[in-house]
């Protein structure tokens, strides 16, 4: 019933090979971790990016890691952007530019997790392997209307997953519980009619699809903040600084900013929150805040400005960067955002805004 239904009503994807075909395992993998947090709309886009730059995985592999975050920069958790670099080298120094095509040596990879070794072998391979990601574990969750909460229910959706696995087609299969979940069982006001799935699904039987899968209570996020300060000199350059490689955004380009926390007073005078500054100068509070939410807690972030004179030299572990080229950086969102609020608060032309990414 299902792989007649995705012969029919398929997705087309920047990264699917056409009916009938096997998509690279580059390809594969490269979109794999790319969806991981991140909607098919906003991946498409960067998937062709990385593609035209980086066509295959040697070229990946032998690009410096400054260049991939820079082209991945906006995508968000950029740990999934080191791990692409390191996962290329180590495909390309073991197994010779080839991708392994079991489960065991893909999760003997950089960043390649269970779902992502069995989306490759499956989808690329046409290996027998239960794939499992969100929009599967909600199909199976109604098909079996399994009561328990995520995310302790989701060794349970695994094993039931897999008593589904046909003998055959096994990527088509794959991909064709994704599309179901994607396009029919969706999160709210799932097209039941439409479902081939239908007849046998508990969930709808019951007469509340919507319902499932149960969620657990969600944590409250708490709020963090901090400053950031916008350093200018009178050629236009701006200055930035690279973020540890390890933790949040790690190896990406910041604006500099001071210590994000969740007791820390925003609304105090310049002159405290001049404190952690990068350097010293006359700094004067801009407007307003700006705001980002990450994943485990919310940022609100307070912008000092400051303009130096021309030959003033950059601290420690900061460059100057010119303000036209500043879309090119690997700057992620919530330091995009600080960009375009100093700019905003400096009074800068719509086109000067936008260099900014």
């Amino acid at each position: 019933m299902l792989l007649a239904w995705y012969d029919r009503h398929r997705r087309r994807l920047p990264w699917r090979a056409e009916a009938g075909a096997r998509t690279e395992p580059y390809r594969v993998w490269l979109s794999e971790i790319m969806l991981q947090q991140t909607t098919v709309k906003a991946a498409g886009p960067y998937f062709l990016r990385f593609l035209a730059r980086f066509p295959d995985v040697r070229a990946l592999a032998a690009s410096p890691l400054d260049d991939v975050l820079k082209l991945w920069a906006g995508l968000g958790y950029y740990s999934r952007a080191r791990n692409l670099h390191a996962c290329a080298k180590a495909v390309v120094e073991r197994h010779g530019g080839r991708f392994p095509s079991t489960e065991a040596e893909l999760l003997a990879l950089p960043g390649v997790g269970p779902y992502t070794a069995a989306a490759i072998a499956a989808i690329a391979f046409d290996r027998e392997a239960t794939v499992v990601d969100g929009n599967v574990e909600r199909v199976v969750a109604r098909l079996f209307a399994v009561d328990q909460p995520m995310p302790g229910a989701k060794p349970r959706l695994r094993a039931l997953a897999a008593t589904l696995r046909p003998s055959g087609r096994h990527g088509d299969f794959a991909q064709a519980t994704m599309d179901l979940g994607a396009t029919i069982c969706t999160p709210k006001r799932p097209a039941c009619a439409l479902c081939p799935w239908s007849p046998p699904c508990a969930a709808r039987a019951g007469g509340a699809p919507e319902t499932y899968p149960r969620r657990a209570a969600k944590a409250v996020r708490p709020t963090r903040r901090g400053v950031a300060y916008w350093v200018e000199r009178p050629d236009g350059a701006v200055l930035v600084r690279a973020r540890p490689l390890k933790g949040l955004l790690g190896g990406m380009t910041e604006i500099p900013t001071g210590r994000w926390e969740e007791e820390f007073d925003i609304a105090t005078p310049a002159e405290s929150l001049a404190a952690d500054a990068p350097l010293a100068a006359e700094w004067r509070r801009l407007p307003g805040t700006v705001a980002h939410v990450f994943s485990h807690f919310a940022l609100e972030l307070a912008v000092l400005s400051a303009r130096v004179p021309a030959r003033t030299p950059a601290p420690a572990g900061a460059r100057w960067a010119a303000r036209a080229d500043l879309a090119g950086e690997a700057l992620p969102s919530v330091f995009r955002k600080v960009a375009a609020h100093a700019l905003a608060g400096e009074g800068l032309s719509p086109p000067a805004r936008a260099a900014a990414g």
